[in-house]
């Protein structure tokens, strides 16, 4: 697996925008990613040093749409604690009206 195909999409929810703070980022990865892959996808993409690691699986949730019904897909979280002295990752880029 290649370290671009693990991290597919920052999550950007309050929680993990107030997270941001204590250099805590949330990415949806893959299935199959695990903590090790994770970290060094993490520093070859952005270039920054992590601490730390969690990894959590989000269950399929059942909806419904009028008389269709289904599932969500499931998902898998990673959320990477960045070290003191790493520069931060910049997740939106910064324009300047002029």
């Amino acid at each position: 697996m290649q370290y671009a195909d693990v991290i597919k999409r920052p999550i950007i929810t309050e929680a993990s925008m107030l997270a941001m703070d204590e250099k805590k980022y949330t990415f949806e990865v893959d299935t199959r990613a695990n903590k090790i892959l994770v970290k060094q996808a993490v520093e070859a993409a952005f270039g920054v040093k992590v601490k730390q690691v969690n990894i959590m699986n989000v269950k399929p949730k059942f909806k419904r749409m009028g008389k269709h019904a289904g599932y969500t897909r499931k998902r898998r979280k990673a959320i990477v604690t960045l070290t003191e002295d790493s520069k931060e990752i910049t997740i939106f880029q910064e324009t300047e009206d002029k």
